[in-house]
């Protein structure tokens, strides 16, 4: 198992942030590894999203509940089924000054343990340089630049 977490500071109101965030069938077009984003089930407060990613040309598919706290701006995700044995985290906002600061935890396991053992350094790299990914999309939508 690892864990990854990675911040960034996005000049937007925090609501605007909040909800680019729950709109993930939007990623693909801001965040280059994400191939497809599709919303399976829709709940006020909750979604099952089926996810197409790609690192380094390796597909990973999997399918995942969202939860959103739309009070205190959190969102929680959980692998229901896919190419990992766990992945799950959150994304959490903070209005800092007139930005937002957003945290991204990604939490997952391969279950393969041969596997991590050889290459779980250059995996966690890779998550953690994904996430910096994401955060980065979102902070270009959000600022426009």
């Amino acid at each position: 198992m690892a864990y990854v977490e990675r911040s960034i500071l996005i000049e937007g109101p925090i609501e605007r942030v909040y909800e680019l965030a729950k709109d993930m069938e939007a990623y693909p077009e801001f965040m280059p590894d994400v191939e497809s984003v599709k919303v399976i089930e829709r709940e006020p407060h909750r979604t099952v999203t089926e996810w197409e990613t790609s690192v380094d040309g390796t597909p990973i598919l999997w399918t995942e509940e969202d939860r959103f706290d739309d009070e205190n701006f959190v969102i929680d995700y959980q692998l229901i089924e896919g190419d990992l044995d766990k992945f799950e985290g959150q994304w959490r906002f903070v209005r800092c000054g007139s930005g937002t600061q957003v945290t991204l935890t990604v939490d997952y396991d391969f279950g393969i343990p041969e596997l991590t053992n050889l290459i779980g350094p250059t995996l966690e790299q890779k998550v953690g340089e994904n996430s910096e990914m994401m955060l980065e999309g979102m902070k270009r939508r959000i600022e426009g630049a």
